[in-house]
């Protein structure tokens, strides 16, 4: 995929799928819902969860955004790079708001969604990909001919 086809499809789509490295150097696997924040990948999650605890000893991570049930229909974007911890109460609001609201259509939140969200804060860590490497693959492309 070109740049803009990236972008376009990590916007669009909603999961992703996280590796950190756990203590012993074996990958540690999750998936959440993201969001794409100045280009980059941006999620929240629990602070006492087993990537924060792998992030805070090694930033390192690889993020795997995909699509499609057949082999010709095979897309996916994976980026590797750092994950910046984001614990003011701001960006984690901010990336938690942002989260919630996509999960829901792009709707507004209104003031349960907003109560909801500002009640996970205080447990909560907000996560930024910055990436070194993307690599994207659509196989749909090998059956189209130029």
């Amino acid at each position: 995929m070109d740049p803009d086809e990236v972008d376009a499809f990590l916007r669009d789509s909603m999961k992703v799928q996280v590796a950190t490295v756990n203590p012993d150097g074996s990958p540690h696997l999750t998936t959440l819902f993201y969001v794409v924040e100045d280009g980059r990948i941006a999620f929240w999650t629990y602070g006492s969860s087993q990537k924060i605890k792998n992030l805070e000893r090694d930033p390192r991570i690889t993020c795997l955004v995909e699509s499609g049930e057949d082999y010709f229909e095979l897309r996916g974007v994976s980026i590797t790079g750092t994950a910046e911890l984001v614990r003011d109460e701001d960006g984690i609001r901010r990336i938690g708001s942002a989260v919630a609201s996509r999960m829901v259509g792009g709707a507004d939140l209104g003031e349960v969604g907003a109560a909801e969200v500002e009640r996970q804060v205080a447990k909560r860590v907000g996560v930024v990909v910055t990436p070194a490497k993307v690599a994207s693959w659509d196989h749909a492309k090998m059956t189209r001919r130029s």
